[in-house]
């Protein structure tokens, strides 16, 4: 005796309506993650510079060693910025003044092909270090 069955194909269909969503769910969580690791690494970037110039003697030092120790980082970090830009604002540079050093970070979506994500998305990172009182110098 042969029995019929209404139900055939139906996890064929269900598997066919699912997949996608699921694929563009994956899809968001790279570009999720992707994005949070950039920001990081900007944030690295930022303190480390910020600190390298609180430790310098001039505010023309400090300009320059951020600028020096931010593209290094985001360099060795292995984020590939379209154009970085590093600010220093050493307008309190002084003993127990402070530095603050700003790097942003335009990264490509253009690597991310199946997400299909265009432009560009800049990381922005800031950091303020405190000039040691009682250093040497100015």
């Amino acid at each position: 005796m042969k029995t019929t069955n209404d139900q055939d194909g139906a996890i064929a269909a269900e598997l066919a309506v699912i997949a996608p969503v699921l694929l563009v769910l994956m899809l968001l969580v790279v570009y999720g993650g992707r994005a949070s690791l950039a920001d990081g690494r900007v944030e690295t970037a930022a303190a480390r510079a910020s600190r390298a110039a609180s430790l310098t003697a001039t505010p023309t030092q400090a300009r320059d060693v951020a600028l020096d120790v931010a593209l290094d980082n985001l360099a060795a970090a292995g984020l590939v910025c379209v154009t970085p830009g590093v600010s220093t604002d050493t307008s309190q540079f002084a003993r127990a003044g402070t530095v603050t050093v700003t790097v942003a970070c335009p990264v490509s979506n253009a690597d991310l092909a199946l997400v299909a994500v265009p432009g560009v998305r800049t990381a922005v990172a800031s950091s303020t270090a405190v000039i040691d009182t009682y250093r040497g110098g100015g």
